[in-house]
């Protein structure tokens, strides 16, 4: 009973603690998954910890979303209101999550098989660590968010479904990439994660057979690991601002490149 309950509390917390910080959730947990050998469908239950980790974002960013959305749907109706900052993240999250979803659901069977080999996922963290490490030499840059930065930065995420990839680490780069400034980038990687997220879940529960098949399919405890996710996420999102702010990225991408380095060492020795 107690292992019952404990592997959705401990999935819960890795993916709330590191689905913020850049360096991969879904690389961390199919970790933890696979060296604890814990069987059983896992985008089901990976998808749900994401869901919570989404309340989080909503929580933090519920003033700017709404602001935004106001905007946005008055944007059809006033000229004016064509030239807020609303009208232009709306239409920036819109063409991300076009890209995203153009990029990342092809490669959803090879997520699946990846997540489930650590080779894969070492070598997706040397990745999000030399991303991260490339990104100390980006000078700041003052653009705004609009079309073109929601193409690119929706590239990055449609990448970053792949397990190792941080979806954060890549995003925000980009988006510094492109020209926006760190806290600029902050805001907008995270608010074009939640179609992403919504969008990724909808698909599991068609491909699972339906509402009632998906949540037959995640284990025993799931609710316990959802509330652990949410709230281990909101810290994790309160503390990668203060990153932000420093642009500290170096030091998650030693801990990737390590840690990535360390699995695909292990996973070549047969370890």
């Amino acid at each position: 009973m107690m292992g019952v309950v404990l592997y959705p509390v401990l999935l819960g917390l890795v993916q709330g603690f590191s689905e913020f910080l850049p360096i991969s959730s879904s690389g961390h947990l199919a970790l933890v998954q696979i060296f604890l050998g814990i069987k059983g469908p896992q985008m089901g239950f990976d998808l749900i910890l994401h869901m919570a980790t989404l309340l989080a974002v909503v929580a933090y960013f519920a003033v700017d979303m709404l602001r935004f959305l106001r905007d946005f749907l008055w944007g059809f109706f006033s000229e004016d209101a064509r030239s807020s900052e609303g009208w232009r993240y709306g239409w920036a999250v819109i063409a991300g999550t076009v890209v995203t979803a153009l990029v990342g659901l092809p490669l959803k069977p090879l997520v699946e098989t990846a997540s489930q080999n650590s080779l894969w996922v070492g070598a997706g963290l040397v990745v999000t660590g030399i991303v991260l490490t490339v990104s100390r030499f980006i000078p700041p840059g003052a653009r705004k968010v609009g079309l073109m930065v929601g193409l690119v930065v929706g590239l990055a995420q449609g990448i970053a479904v792949m397990p190792g990839i941080s979806r954060s680490g890549s995003t925000i780069v980009a988006a510094l990439a492109v020209g926006l400034s760190p806290l600029e980038a902050f805001r907008f990687s995270f608010l074009l994660s939640v179609p992403a997220v919504i969008g990724a879940t909808l698909v599991e529960v068609f491909d699972g057979g339906g509402y009632a098949a998906f949540l037959s399919s995640l284990p025993h405890g799931w609710p316990i690991g959802f509330v652990a996710a949410g709230a281990a996420g909101f810290l994790s999102l309160v503390a990668l601002r203060r990153v932000s702010l420093f642009r500290a990225w170096w030091m998650f991408g030693a801990y990737c490149l390590l840690l990535g380095t360390a699995v695909v060492g292990f996973s070549l020795l047969g370890v």
